[in-house]
C-alpha cells in the first residue's frame, strides 16, 4: 500500500469518526461571528447618552443599586464600556448556574436592562461551540480532541488534493468548481477546491480553538513563543488580611486610578472580592469589541498594593513580550476580531467551509461506497448466468 493510500485511510475513518463534531462546532462558530454585532441591534440599552463632562458613578455606588435589583446574590464584577455606553453589573455563579448582566446608566445609576444571560440565544450556541451541549467535563476535551483530528484532516486532505503535475490542466482541475458538471463531480470540487482556498484560515481557527482545549498544546505553544518560559497557572494572589482595610471602598479606588490618563473609549473591568483574602482583579480595555489590548491589574484591597499576578495575564500590553501578546491576542485571532470586521466575515467564511467539509466528504464517500457495491453486483449477474447457461443435454432434459 502507498503511503498515499495510507493517508486516504487515515483521511476517510478520522473523517467519519468526526465528522458529525466538526460540524456542529463550525455551524456554531458561524453563528458567533457576528454576536456582537447582532447584539448591538438587540440590545438597545448597551449605549447611553453622554451628559458633557460628568463623571460616571463610582463602582460601589453602581455595585449597590445592582444588587438592589437581585436579591439575595453578591455582584462579582462591575464593567465600564467608555463613553457612551452602559456600565454593566454582572452576577454569576453554580450549582445551580445563573448569570445576571445588570445593565445601568453610568452617569445616573438608572436601570436599563437586566438580562438573564442563561436563557440567551448566544449562550445555548456557546455552550455547543464549546462543550457539544455536554457537561463541561466530557464535552470539553471531546471538542479539544476533535479539533486536534480536524487539523489531521486538513493536513491529509492537502497531501491528498495536491495535484502531481502543476500544468494547466491540472491546475484548472484543482483550483476551480466544474459548476456544469454531474452533481457528484460538483460535490467533489466543492469539499476540494473551498477547503483548499480556506485551508490556511481553517488552520488559524483549529489551533486557536486548540490553545483552548488543550493544556499540553496551550503550554507547549507558550513554551515556543517565549523563548522557553512555562506558562504558569492562572492564580490571583491574596490579599494581605492582617492589613485594616482603607476607609474608602477598595473599589473605588481602584477604579480611581486606573482611571487617570486613561482615553474615554477604553472600558475599565473591576473584580468585586467577596472575602477579605481575595485581591481586585482588574483591567483596562483600549479596544472594546476585542479583548487583546488590555493592561492587567491586580490590587490588593487592604492596601491597594498592586501585586504582580505573573503570566501573559499581567501587566501593561505594551510592556508585554512576544509569547504574551500573543496569548492575549488568541481570542481575538479565533474569532476575527483582530482585524475588525473583515476578519470576522473571513471568520465566518472559513467556518462556513469548515462545516460543508464533513457533509461533502461523507456524500464522496456514501457514493463511492454505493458505486463500490453496484459493481460487486454486476459482476456477480455477470457470472452467474455464464455458470447456469452451460450445463449438460441430460440435465436439460
Amino acid at each position: 500500500m502507498t503511503i498515499k493510500k495510507v493517508v486516504g485511510k487515515l483521511h476517510l475513518w478520522l473523517g467519519l469518526a468526526s465528522g458529525l463534531l466538526v460540524f456542529v462546532v463550525a455551524i456554531t462558530g458561524c453563528i458567533l461571528a457576528f454576536e456582537q454585532e447582532i447584539k448591538t441591534v438587540l440590545r438597545p440599552y448597551q449605549f447611553v447618552e453622554t451628559i458633557g463632562d460628568r463623571q460616571a458613578l463610582p463602582p460601589s455606588r453602581l455595585k449597590a443599586i445592582a444588587e438592589k435589583e437581585i436579591k439575595g446574590k453578591l455582584a462579582k464584577a462591575v464593567t465600564y464600556g467608555g463613553a457612551g455606553r452602559s456600565a454593566i453589573v454582572s452576577f454569576y455563579g453554580a450549582a445551580p448556574d445563573y448569570f445576571y448582566q445588570v445593565y445601568l446608566n453610568p452617569y445616573t445609576g438608572k436601570l436599563l436592562h437586566i438580562k438573564d444571560e442563561e436563557t440567551d440565544f448566544f449562550h445555548f450556541i456557546l455552550h455547543g461551540h464549546y462543550y457539544l451541549w455536554l457537561p463541561e467535563s466530557i464535552g470539553q476535551p471531546v471538542v479539544a480532541y476533535g479539533t486536534l483530528t480536524f487539523t489531521i484532516l486538513l493536513i491529509t486532505g492537502l497531501v491528498l488534493w495536491w495535484p502531481k503535475n502543476l500544468n494547466k490542466t491540472n491546475r484548472q482541475k484543482s483550483f476551480t468548481i466544474k459548476w456544469k458538471a454531474q452533481w457528484r463531480r460538483v460535490n467533489y470540487d466543492l469539499h476540494n477546491v473551498p477547503g483548499f482556498y480556506a485551508l490556511v484560515f481553517s488552520l488559524i481557527l483549529a489551533l486557536t480553538g486548540m490553545v483552548f482545549g488543550l493544556q499540553w498544546f496551550s503550554k507547549s505553544v507558550y513554551w515556543a513563543t517565549t523563548a522557553g518560559k512555562a506558562l504558569p497557572d492562572f492564580q490571583i494572589p491574596l490579599s494581605d488580611t492582617t492589613v485594616a482595610c482603607p476607609s474608602t471602598s477598595p473599589l473605588d479606588g481602584v477604579w480611581q486610578r486606573l482611571s487617570v490618563g486613561k482615553p474615554t473609549t477604553a472600558g475599565i473591568y473591576i473584580s468585586c472580592p467577596e472575602k477579605a483574602s481575595e485581591s481586585i482583579f482588574a483591567y483596562v480595555n483600549y479596544v472594546p469589541g476585542t479583548y487583546y489590548k488590555l493592561d492587567y491589574y491586580t490590587f490588593d484591597q487592604q492596601t491597594l498594593k498592586p501585586l504582580d499576578m505573573g503570566g501573559p495575564y499581567s501587566g501593561a500590553y505594551a510592556k508585554a513580550g512576544f509569547g504574551d501578546k500573543l496569548r492575549r491576542m488568541n481570542y481575538d485571532i479565533h474569532t476575527g476580531a483582530i482585524l475588525s470586521l473583515p476578519g470576522k466575515v473571513l471568520a465566518f467564511c472559513a467556518s462556513l467551509v469548515c462545516a460543508s467539509l464533513p457533509v461533502s466528504g461523507f456524500v464522496i464517500w456514501w457514493g463511492r461506497r454505493k458505486k463500490k457495491a453496484k459493481s460487486t453486483r454486476s459482476s456477480i449477474a455477470t457470472v452467474v448466468p455464464a455458470k447456469t447457461a452451460y450445463r449438460p443435454m441430460s440435465r436439460i432434459n
